[in-house]
């Protein structure tokens, strides 16, 4: 293909270690819309679930081209016996029957242990770049022309920052993944009756919702009748995102990791290994504790009959800085008054 020519778009894993007491943490990370997300808690039936987790993590693994499963980035992102920060490329998709499907979904995650943070940055779907072979597209198109070796490469290459993993879910995993944790609570700012992506016409009214996965799926997908369209819709996502990773904390019932892992391990890949989880647990549990979030900032504009989202070269400087702050290791400032007050309202 051209390079100038513009065509249309091609249409957490959870893991556990043993402790001193023969007892377990468990961290799933996903995306969803994702997604994706860390679960963390404590559990126990170690022996079943970690071997129930050792299975899931295998059926998981999905390695991009060039990456060994025997090596282990976390392990070598160590210095000095200390964990350094990592960045995981979340991308939720809808896939369809011979349709790789498009990543809807683009949050670069980085977990800072030095400072006990997690930070979520959201590109939007409609953000215009230039795709190699492709010429130019929106971003969401290039995990259906390569991928996600292409989407990381694509993102790398948009924010000048180092990726070390990736993990997709399917969009249907996080319906399925809020059911097993029982249901979500979050913060609804926007009333608005579904168009049908739940159920056409059922009310999502202002103020708390308990929502179940169905429920949690309309209410991440509006983005029509959202005055922030895409923008909106990615502040949900991060929403449920939390509101799962709080509910899941939680359990102490093997019943419910179960449950997790079924919804997991059908929904989602990744290029991390079962020894890389097990050390995310031990060295980056307590990221979760401390969530932030950001929205790049873009402005819509119409090029050649098509709708796209153009952030400054201004924003996308800040965004790297953001980014490699953290990768740093650097104390985070309070993010942006977006993200202390998109917090504040989280359930």
């Amino acid at each position: 293909m051209s390079n100038n020519k513009e065509t249309p778009p091609a249409s957490s894993r959870v893991a556990k270690r043993k402790t001193k007491g023969s007892r377990w943490k468990k961290i799933s990370l996903i995306t969803g819309c994702i997604l994706a997300a860390l679960l963390i808690g404590s559990g126990a039936y170690a022996y079943h679930l970690y071997h129930s987790v050792q299975t899931a993590a295998n059926k998981m693994y999905h390695p991009v081209k060039g990456n060994s499963k025997s090596s282990s980035k976390v392990q070598k992102l160590k210095k000095n016996g200390n964990a350094q920060p990592i960045s995981i490329l979340l991308m939720g998709v809808d896939q369809r029957p011979n349709d790789p499907g498009r990543s809807d979904t683009l949050i670069v995650l980085t977990l800072n242990p030095k400072n006990k943070e997690m930070q979520m940055v959201s590109i939007p779907r409609d953000t215009r770049i230039q795709l190699p072979g492709y010429g130019w597209q929106k971003i969401n198109a290039a995990y259906a022309f390569g991928g996600p070796k292409l989407a990381m490469q694509t993102v790398k290459n948009y924010l000048n920052v180092p990726l070390d993993y990736y993990v997709r879910i399917n969009m249907q995993g996080l319906s399925d993944l809020v059911n097993a944790v029982g249901g979500v609570t979050v913060n609804n700012t926007l009333s608005w009756h579904d168009e049908g992506f739940y159920k056409k016409g059922y009310f999502y009214h202002k103020g708390t919702l308990n929502l179940n996965g169905p429920q949690a799926l309309g209410f991440v997908r509006m983005r029509h009748l959202d005055p922030q369209g895409d923008f909106g819709r990615n502040q949900r996502q991060r929403k449920v995102i939390r509101a799962i990773v709080k509910k899941a904390s939680g359990f102490s019932s093997f019943s419910h990791y179960q449950d997790i892992l079924n919804a997991i391990s059908s929904n989602v890949i990744t290029d991390m290994t079962f020894s890389d989880m097990k050390s995310v647990v031990m060295n980056y549990s307590e990221c979760k504790n401390n969530m932030k979030s950001y929205e790049v900032k873009s402005t819509p504009k119409r090029i050649n009959g098509l709708d796209y989202v153009i952030a400054s070269n201004q924003e996308i400087q800040k965004i790297h800085n953001l980014i490699m702050n953290q990768l740093q290791g650097n104390q985070s400032s309070s993010t942006t008054n977006q993200s202390n007050s998109e917090n504040a309202k989280s359930h």
